[in-house]
């Protein structure tokens, strides 16, 4: 039988509970509110339209998404008009993405699941393209020799692309995974010979590569020093990467330079470089709009809005052609194991009026 004391307390609950209800459903009748508060002019900057997909991970923590997490996250990434996935690398030293036939043979260990397949499958499903990032061994890191990296992928990718490429309507490219700064040993010759490759066994598909530029934030991800003082110039940066994209623009149709390494400030002398060089060898400038912060001492955490904003009108002043991103679903998901992720989410979606 119900007493005076809990027959009170359920009456308060009540009441607090009717008192709360039309808040929430003012927030979700109006979640927009706080965007129309913003500023700076909205949607003044190029819209990120792919992103990475980072599950053979090096310095970020792996989430242990099954399908159903991942599903919902291809959902989210679609709701903000990203079109581009692309699978960073199909294997890193010992830990692959698919179950190949010749990195099993190398001493790989075998995944759990067929993660190409499933993001083939997902990107079909929403109607994305997906793009294969290549193997990495490791050695490349190692020796600061590109050309181990060819040997393997020569089998890798015909082995995804009679896996996958003719399966799949939603494999729509290549990405090359073998990331340089500068002039490095071996890379033009390796760029040429994988992106060669990639292009005879699928009829031409697209292919591209996300180097970074040597900027002052170009630091070791272990250290704790958060820039250096012996940057590339603007000037070094041009004359070292017009030798690169005329070794390499016959098999690489997009570079995608990754924006954190140098400052907001330096933003605008790069990105013209870059574009300059790109239209110079008819290859398309992209941006890679990295969504982690570098600027802070613990690494590495969803970056500030911001930052992005202010690195993405940068790409638009500059005329880039894409935006993609380091990634969407660790820095920037509802569903990210970092709460800030989320929160970046909504932000960017009040700026673009989504």
């Amino acid at each position: 039988m119900e007493n005076r004391r809990s027959f009170l307390k359920k009456t308060a609950l009540a009441a607090a509970a009717a008192a709360v209800s039309p808040v929430l459903d003012s927030c979700r009748q109006e979640p927009g509110l706080s965007g129309e508060r913003l500023i700076v002019p909205r949607g003044n900057a190029l819209p990120i339209t792919g992103t990475f997909l980072d599950e053979i991970s090096h310095d970020i923590p792996h989430q242990n998404w099954g399908e159903k997490e991942w599903d919902r996250d291809f959902r989210y990434m679609k709701a903000i008009g990203i079109d581009t996935v692309i699978d960073i690398r199909c294997g890193y030293r010992k830990f692959i993405t698919y179950p190949s036939p010749y990195l099993l043979r190398k001493g790989c260990n075998m995944p759990s699941v067929d993660l190409i397949d499933l993001f083939c499958r997902l990107a079909q499903k929403y109607g994305m393209k997906f793009m294969l990032g290549l193997y990495d061994s490791g050695k490349y890191w190692d020796t600061g020799d590109m050309g181990y990296e060819v040997e393997s992928n020569k089998y890798v990718i015909d082995e995804v692309w009679e896996r996958y490429g003719r399966k799949y309507e939603s494999f729509g490219g290549w990405y090359i995974s073998g990331e340089i700064s500068r002039a490095t040993k071996g890379a033009i010759e390796s760029f040429r010979q994988m992106g060669r490759q990639c292009k005879e066994v699928s009829g031409g598909l697209p292919t591209f590569i996300s180097p970074w530029i040597d900027g002052k934030k170009a630091v070791e991800a272990a250290g704790s020093a958060l820039s250096k003082e012996n940057a590339v110039s603007v000037e070094e940066h041009e004359r070292e990467w017009n030798e690169i994209f005329d070794g390499i623009h016959e098999y690489v149709d997009a570079c995608a330079f990754q924006d954190g390494h140098i400052d907001y400030d330096e933003l605008d002398a790069f990105f013209s470089v870059n574009k300059k060089l790109a239209d110079r060898y008819g290859m398309q400038c992209w941006t890679n709009a990295e969504t982690f912060d570098r600027d802070m001492p613990i690494k590495f955490f969803p970056i500030k809005f911001d930052k992005l904003r202010l690195k993405l009108e940068a790409a638009r002043r500059c005329g880039y052609d894409k935006a993609i991103t380091f990634e969407f679903s660790h820095f920037m998901s509802p569903q990210s194991a970092y709460l800030q992720a989320g929160h970046l989410y909504d932000r960017y979606k009040e700026y673009f009026d989504l």
